[in-house]
Protein backbone atom coordinates (compact mmCIF):
# COMPACT_ATOMS: atom_id res chain seq x y z
CA UNK A 1 0.00 0.00 0.00
CA UNK A 2 1.33 3.41 -1.00
CA UNK A 3 0.47 6.36 1.25
CA UNK A 4 1.89 9.06 -1.02
CA UNK A 5 2.18 9.39 -4.77
CA UNK A 6 5.38 11.23 -5.63
CA UNK A 7 7.24 12.55 -8.63
CA UNK A 8 10.93 13.57 -8.68
CA UNK A 9 11.68 17.33 -8.81
CA UNK A 10 12.34 17.35 -12.55
CA UNK A 11 9.98 19.51 -14.60
CA UNK A 12 9.61 17.12 -17.57
CA UNK A 13 8.55 14.32 -15.18
CA UNK A 14 6.30 16.66 -13.22
CA UNK A 15 4.56 17.75 -16.41
CA UNK A 16 3.96 14.13 -17.44
CA UNK A 17 1.66 13.58 -14.43
CA UNK A 18 -1.37 14.91 -16.29
CA UNK A 19 -2.38 17.04 -13.29
CA UNK A 20 -4.59 20.08 -13.80
CA UNK A 21 -2.91 22.24 -11.17
CA UNK A 22 0.53 22.61 -9.65
CA UNK A 23 1.06 24.12 -6.20
CA UNK A 24 4.12 25.41 -4.39
CA UNK A 25 4.94 27.67 -1.48
CA UNK A 26 7.29 30.62 -1.00
CA UNK A 27 8.88 32.41 1.95
CA UNK A 28 8.25 36.10 2.54
CA UNK A 29 11.91 36.82 3.24
CA UNK A 30 13.79 34.71 0.70
CA UNK A 31 14.50 35.71 -2.86
CA UNK A 32 15.31 34.22 -5.25
CA UNK A 33 12.74 31.47 -4.86
CA UNK A 34 13.86 27.92 -4.09
CA UNK A 35 12.64 24.46 -5.00
CA UNK A 36 9.57 24.04 -7.17
CA UNK A 37 8.80 27.78 -7.11
CA UNK A 38 12.23 28.42 -8.63
CA UNK A 39 11.73 25.83 -11.38
CA UNK A 40 8.27 27.21 -12.20
CA UNK A 41 9.49 30.82 -12.15
CA UNK A 42 12.21 29.89 -14.63
CA UNK A 43 9.71 28.20 -16.97
CA UNK A 44 7.35 31.19 -16.63
CA UNK A 45 10.19 33.51 -17.72
CA UNK A 46 10.46 35.14 -14.29
CA UNK A 47 6.77 35.91 -13.89
CA UNK A 48 6.73 34.99 -10.17
CA UNK A 49 9.83 37.09 -9.55
CA UNK A 50 8.22 40.07 -11.28
CA UNK A 51 5.04 39.65 -9.22
CA UNK A 52 7.18 39.58 -6.07
CA UNK A 53 9.17 42.63 -7.14
CA UNK A 54 5.90 44.50 -7.78
CA UNK A 55 4.64 43.52 -4.30
CA UNK A 56 1.79 41.46 -5.73
CA UNK A 57 3.32 38.22 -4.37
CA UNK A 58 4.66 38.75 -0.86
CA UNK A 59 4.92 35.22 0.54
CA UNK A 60 3.07 36.28 3.68
CA UNK A 61 1.63 33.43 5.73
CA UNK A 62 -1.78 32.50 4.37
CA UNK A 63 -1.36 34.32 1.07
CA UNK A 64 -2.71 32.46 -1.97
CA UNK A 65 -1.91 33.48 -5.53
CA UNK A 66 -3.51 31.79 -8.51
CA UNK A 67 -1.59 32.18 -11.78
CA UNK A 68 -2.58 30.91 -15.25
CA UNK A 69 0.11 28.40 -16.18
CA UNK A 70 -0.50 27.69 -19.85
CA UNK A 71 1.07 27.78 -22.39
CA UNK A 72 4.49 27.72 -20.69
CA UNK A 73 3.53 24.87 -18.33
CA UNK A 74 1.47 21.72 -18.87
CA UNK A 75 -0.97 22.76 -16.13
CA UNK A 76 -4.04 24.95 -16.23
CA UNK A 77 -3.20 26.80 -13.03
CA UNK A 78 -0.37 27.45 -10.60
CA UNK A 79 -1.16 28.01 -6.93
CA UNK A 80 1.44 29.78 -4.80
CA UNK A 81 0.94 29.72 -1.03
CA UNK A 82 2.81 32.08 1.27
CA UNK A 83 4.64 30.65 4.29
CA UNK A 84 5.75 33.86 5.99
CA UNK A 85 9.23 34.37 7.40
CA UNK A 86 11.57 31.41 7.15
CA UNK A 87 12.60 31.65 10.82
CA UNK A 88 8.94 31.40 11.95
CA UNK A 89 8.36 28.07 10.17
CA UNK A 90 7.09 25.21 12.29
CA UNK A 91 4.37 22.60 12.57
CA UNK A 92 1.57 25.18 12.70
CA UNK A 93 2.79 27.02 9.58
CA UNK A 94 3.14 23.69 7.75
CA UNK A 95 -0.37 22.58 8.74
CA UNK A 96 -1.92 25.95 7.89
CA UNK A 97 -0.22 26.00 4.47
CA UNK A 98 -1.34 22.44 3.67
CA UNK A 99 -4.90 23.27 4.74
CA UNK A 100 -4.81 26.38 2.55
CA UNK A 101 -3.60 24.35 -0.44
CA UNK A 102 -6.26 21.67 0.03
CA UNK A 103 -9.08 24.20 0.51
CA UNK A 104 -7.96 26.05 -2.61
CA UNK A 105 -7.81 22.84 -4.65
CA UNK A 106 -11.24 21.80 -3.37
CA UNK A 107 -12.65 25.24 -4.17
CA UNK A 108 -11.38 24.88 -7.72
CA UNK A 109 -12.82 21.32 -7.92
CA UNK A 110 -9.40 19.97 -8.89
CA UNK A 111 -9.24 16.23 -9.45
CA UNK A 112 -5.46 15.87 -9.73
CA UNK A 113 -2.70 18.21 -8.61
CA UNK A 114 1.04 18.21 -8.07
CA UNK A 115 2.36 19.97 -5.00
CA UNK A 116 5.51 20.51 -3.06
CA UNK A 117 4.96 20.24 0.67
CA UNK A 118 5.75 23.45 2.60
CA UNK A 119 9.35 23.67 3.78
CA UNK A 120 10.53 20.78 1.63
CA UNK A 121 12.14 22.92 -1.09
CA UNK A 122 15.11 23.76 1.12
CA UNK A 123 14.73 20.90 3.61
CA UNK A 124 13.55 23.21 6.39
CA UNK A 125 11.45 20.20 7.34
CA UNK A 126 12.75 16.68 6.82
CA UNK A 127 10.87 14.08 4.80
CA UNK A 128 9.74 12.01 7.81
CA UNK A 129 8.37 15.02 9.71
CA UNK A 130 6.65 16.27 6.56
CA UNK A 131 5.11 12.82 6.03
CA UNK A 132 3.88 12.73 9.62
CA UNK A 133 2.26 16.16 9.38
CA UNK A 134 0.85 15.44 5.91
CA UNK A 135 -0.74 12.21 7.16
CA UNK A 136 -2.41 14.20 9.94
CA UNK A 137 -3.52 17.03 7.64
CA UNK A 138 -4.55 15.10 4.53
CA UNK A 139 -7.22 12.45 4.38
CA UNK A 140 -6.85 9.45 2.09
CA UNK A 141 -9.01 11.17 -0.55
CA UNK A 142 -6.80 14.28 -0.63
CA UNK A 143 -3.64 12.14 -0.74
CA UNK A 144 -5.08 10.19 -3.70
CA UNK A 145 -5.57 13.43 -5.65
CA UNK A 146 -2.11 14.84 -4.88
CA UNK A 147 1.23 13.90 -6.30
CA UNK A 148 4.04 15.25 -4.14
CA UNK A 149 7.32 16.55 -5.52
CA UNK A 150 9.92 14.45 -3.70
CA UNK A 151 13.15 12.69 -4.53
CA UNK A 152 12.89 8.89 -4.72
CA UNK A 153 14.98 8.58 -1.54
CA UNK A 154 12.78 10.96 0.44
CA UNK A 155 9.65 9.31 -0.96
CA UNK A 156 10.90 5.97 0.33
CA UNK A 157 11.54 7.47 3.80
CA UNK A 158 8.04 8.94 3.82
CA UNK A 159 6.47 5.63 2.82
CA UNK A 160 8.41 3.72 5.46
CA UNK A 161 7.34 6.20 8.15
CA UNK A 162 3.71 6.11 7.03
CA UNK A 163 3.71 2.31 7.09
CA UNK A 164 5.23 2.23 10.58
CA UNK A 165 2.78 4.83 11.82
CA UNK A 166 -0.15 2.84 10.45
CA UNK A 167 1.16 -0.39 11.98
CA UNK A 168 1.55 1.29 15.39
CA UNK A 169 -1.97 2.71 15.20
CA UNK A 170 -3.40 -0.73 14.40
CA UNK A 171 -1.47 -2.26 17.33
CA UNK A 172 -2.74 0.45 19.69
CA UNK A 173 -6.34 -0.18 18.59
CA UNK A 174 -5.90 -3.91 19.06
CA UNK A 175 -4.51 -3.41 22.57
CA UNK A 176 -7.37 -1.12 23.58
CA UNK A 177 -10.15 -3.23 22.02
CA UNK A 178 -12.26 -5.09 24.57
CA UNK A 179 -11.77 -8.83 24.68
CA UNK A 180 -15.04 -10.59 24.04
CA UNK A 181 -15.66 -13.94 25.68
CA UNK A 182 -16.71 -16.75 23.34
Amino acid sequence: MRYFQCVPPLLPLIEETGAEVIACSVWSDQRPFTGLASILDWRLAGRLSRLAKQGFLTGSAGEVLLVPARPRLAFDKLIVVGLGAHAAFGRDVFSDAISTMVRTLEGLAVKHAVCELPGRSDHTIDAVSAADLALSALGADARARLRLVESPEDHEQMEHHAHERHRNEVRARERSAPILAP
